[in-house]
């Protein structure tokens, strides 16, 4: 799969939720967009990637 434009190893019944906690990413500051559209927080769990797939991570940003 690719992460970020980053070809990364798939590991099979890999999630969302574990993607992200292997990146070191926060759940809660993240939107997350798989091949084109972007997935529910709630989905982040049961959403198995597959090796063909293409994940985008945005963080947002707090700041003034």
């Amino acid at each position: 799969m690719k992460v970020n434009g980053v070809q990364k190893e798939c590991p099979a019944n890999f999630t969302i939720a574990e993607l992200l906690a292997q990146e070191g990413f926060a759940k809660e500051g993240v939107a997350v967009e798989l091949n084109m559209g972007i997935v529910a927080k709630e989905a982040y769990g049961t959403t198995v990637l597959k090796e063909e797939d293409v994940v985008e991570v945005v963080s947002f940003m707090g700041g003034g």
